[in-house]
């Protein structure tokens, strides 16, 4: 058989499987007749169908202008940031209709500050038909109304409280209320107060919940030895559904014993308080009053229980300190912490070229004393106290022989005035009443606080448990900070010198403010 050339393959023609196809309704142009719904092509159905309808373009929201929180309804009151998260959430609450789509992003369009106005860029996904899922993104204005909110219009209108709690103290100096008032703004436990209003022996804290005034109560029970009290009076009944309304007052009472302060404790408790001498000076008050012997450097605590149960006032106050000058000291080698015993002999002050009287005492600031420096302490030699404590002791027998002529409780520096200090401290804003004080109580509250900031300045056990600010030279007017008002560092006092205790700018916080442009600087 011949073997001829291969005969080729005929292949099969491969007829192409054609799918119905249809025209757009609109345009015309081919379709898929199958997948496509509404007879309408990709691009008709972007052009046609608005995902977006029934969402309104525009909206209004509330802020109040003194807490600068937001309205959020019905009435309840949020803080916010500006374009926060918060901010954000609460714009899209706003919104009718929005919880039928898929919101795909969201975020703020810059605007200026002071327009009143928000824009916020929504991007949303929906399925217009079947097998068609539709993405559009589109603007909503929103403008920015003022309304004042619950709290700050109680604030602003007189006898709207409902707690109030009443802090006293029966001493005739500020200081404890000053140091008082830096823990307070330390921890910030003032923030829910409506007002606070000064009075004679104290300060009044409004408050619009009786919870708020419950837990500053217990602040002050953390920090101070009081004793508190509480009352209500009965405002309104309704008969038919039995609701009172109740205002409720909480009375707050210090210990009327301050920093070194000289103590006559009675004898049957100075015996039980570890056999210390009633004669002590209190070198602290925290949590409980603590006393020091200075001829022995003992210790003791007197808890708030405690003295509350049997309470006495002090022998004497700082008022009441006179200037002495050390003639010649020797330590005896006995410490306790930060206290040295040492002998001591001085003179006053004002006896300097008058005579050569001198007197000889024990004295626990044998670390920082030495022959020639001024100490500021108590004369107790021809000075007669009103007080049933210190007749008893000096009716004892045991203790009587023990009264020394002179208590030395603390170092005096030398003070140049009209000197600005590098630190400053922050003030609450108190409402003073109807009546402004007097001159010479004005002038007296200036000596408080004064003699405050020198305690700061030589206590650094003091200081560690206040905030401290560096000082800043601005006018008073703008010298305010949110709820709170500076001293003025132009009203204060530094002195310059070796000895004399300086505050580290280690130790200064810095105090951010908003970033203002000075055409000075």
């Amino acid at each position: 058989m011949e073997i001829d050339t291969p005969i080729p393959l005929v292949h099969r023609t491969q007829i192409p499987h054609t799918s119905a196809t249809i025209l757009c309704c609109n345009c015309g142009a081919e379709i898929d007749g199958t997948t496509s719904a509404g007879a309408l092509c990709n691009d008709c159905v972007k052009v046609t169908v608005d995902i977006s309808e029934g969402i309104q373009r525009e909206a209004t929201i509330h802020t109040c202008r003194d807490c600068e929180r937001w309205l959020q309804p019905p009435h309840q009151w949020i803080t916010a940031a500006p374009e926060s998260r918060e901010l954000l959430a609460l714009c899209l609450r706003k919104l009718r209709a929005l919880s039928k789509v898929r919101i795909i992003d969201a975020s703020f369009i810059w605007t200026e500050p002071h327009s009143k106005r928000i824009k916020v860029k929504i991007t949303l996904q929906q399925e217009a038909f079947e097998g068609t899922i539709l993405q559009q993104t589109f603007e909503v204005e929103y403008i920015v109304a003022s309304q004042q909110c619950p709290d700050c219009a109680k604030s602003f209108t007189a006898n709207t409280w409902r707690a109030v709690v009443q802090v006293r103290q029966k001493v005739p100096h500020k200081r404890t209320f000053l140091y008082l008032e830096q823990l307070i703004l330390k921890h910030s436990a003032h923030k829910d107060t409506i007002n606070i209003k000064e009075t004679k022996d104290g300060l009044d804290f409004f408050y619009s919940q009786r919870n708020h005034a419950e837990k500053f109560v217990d602040f002050l029970t953390s920090v101070a030895p009081v004793r508190t009290k509480k009352s209500q009076e009965l405002i309104s009944m309704d008969i038919h559904t039995s609701t009172k309304s109740y205002k409720f007052t909480f009375s707050v009472e210090l210990v009327p014993i301050c920093k070194d302060d000289l103590v006559c404790l009675p004898i049957k408790l100075a015996k039980q308080a570890g056999n210390i001498a009633p004669l002590t000076l209190c070198y602290r008050v925290g949590t409980s009053i603590n006393l020091l012997d200075p001829n022995t450097l003992q210790t003791s605590d007197i808890s708030t229980p405690i003295y509350w149960r049997s309470p006495f006032n002090g022998l004497a106050d700082v008022r009441e300190l006179v200037e002495f000058v050390v003639m010649d000291i020797e330590p005896t080698g006995v410490q306790k912490g930060r206290f040295f015993l040492a002998e001591a002999t001085v003179a006053r002050a004002s006896d300097l070229g008058n005579n050569e009287i001198t007197y000889f005492t024990r004295t626990h600031l044998g670390g920082v004393l030495n022959p020639g420096d001024s100490v500021m302490g108590y004369h107790l030699t021809g000075t007669n106290f009103n007080n049933p404590q210190f007749e008893a002791l000096e009716e004892s027998n045991a203790h009587s022989s023990t009264i020394p002529d002179v208590i030395l409780v603390k170092k005096h520096y030398e003070r140049k005035k009209k000197k600005s200090r590098n630190w400053r401290l922050k003030r609450m804003n108190k409402d003073e009443g109807e009546m402004l004080p007097r001159k010479q109580d004005q002038t007296r509250m200036d000596e408080d606080y004064e003699q405050f900031l020198r305690d700061v300045e030589e206590d650094e056990e003091l200081r560690s448990t206040m905030a401290l600010y560096k000082a800043q030279q601005i006018k008073r007017d703008k010298d305010r900070m949110e709820g709170v008002e500076t001293a003025s560092a132009a009203e204060t006092e530094e002195t310059e010198g070796n000895d004399v205790p300086k505050i580290n700018m280690e130790e200064l916080l810095d105090e951010f403010e908003g970033l203002d442009v000075d055409d000075d600087q």
